[in-house]
């Protein structure tokens, strides 16, 4: 049987990576479409149920680009169930197709106690809210679930999918995945100087290097 190196691997890795950025924000679905600058009622969120608040649409329906989700609006990734769950803010992220398959992959650090979570499980997902809720969802960002009470202190309303996974009412759009794949960057493999310099950097601050988390996008919900 053909082998294949470490290196050419993670180098079809990121060719795969990088290319299928593009490809989810250009598709046109068929079905239910997000509607632009679509006013959201968020008044009594606490009385509904989560098929209340939102519909399911396909992947390739997706309106926003990457390059505007991740690094601007920025993610909430949520791991666990209703008993016990974590959040955090990831910025480094994309959306495409890997293995057939529309994909999420986003960049975490190894240290991070949703990492652990989602390795766990192997279900999370990635919320993502407009930008009045941005004092309240970015506390998660900045302290540890595993050391910190900010799980409780939040005032986002947690609410479970139709698969058991958790989310937030706030939320405009709510991507599930299922964890198909994660990679630890290797700087031996890093080609680029910013980005070695930034690896590096975190891995100094923390010393544990960033993973690359590849997860099957298996539901997308947004807000009715």
């Amino acid at each position: 049987m053909k082998t294949f190196s470490k290196s050419f691997q993670t180098r079809a890795f990121v060719l795969f990576f990088c290319l299928p950025v593009l490809s989810l924000a250009g598709c046109q679905g068929t079905g239910t479409k997000q509607e632009p600058n679509k006013q959201i009622d968020y008044s009594g969120m606490e009385n509904k149920s989560f098929s209340d608040l939102f519909i399911e649409i396909q992947p390739n329906e997706i309106k926003e680009s990457p390059f505007d989700l991740f690094p601007t609006v920025n993610g909430v990734v949520t791991a666990g169930n209703a008993d016990a769950y974590n959040s955090m803010v990831v910025g480094d992220g994309a959306l495409g197709q890997m293995t057939a398959k529309p994909v999420t992959i986003i960049g975490l650090r190894g240290i991070r106690y949703t990492l652990e979570v989602i390795l766990r499980d192997h279900n999370y997902t990635i919320a993502f809210f407009e930008e009045p809720f941005r004092p309240q969802f970015m506390p998660f960002g900045t302290a540890s679930g595993r050391d910190s009470n900010k799980m409780r202190e939040t005032t986002l309303t947690p609410v479970a999918t139709p698969d058991g996974n958790m989310a937030y009412k706030e939320a405009y759009m709510i991507i599930e995945c299922k964890l198909a794949q994660t990679y630890t960057v290797h700087p031996e493999e890093i080609y680029s100087e910013d980005n070695r310099k930034f690896y590096e950097d975190a891995f100094e601050s923390v010393g544990s290097w960033h993973k690359l988390v590849i997860g099957d996008i298996t539901h997308v919900w947004i807000r009715k």
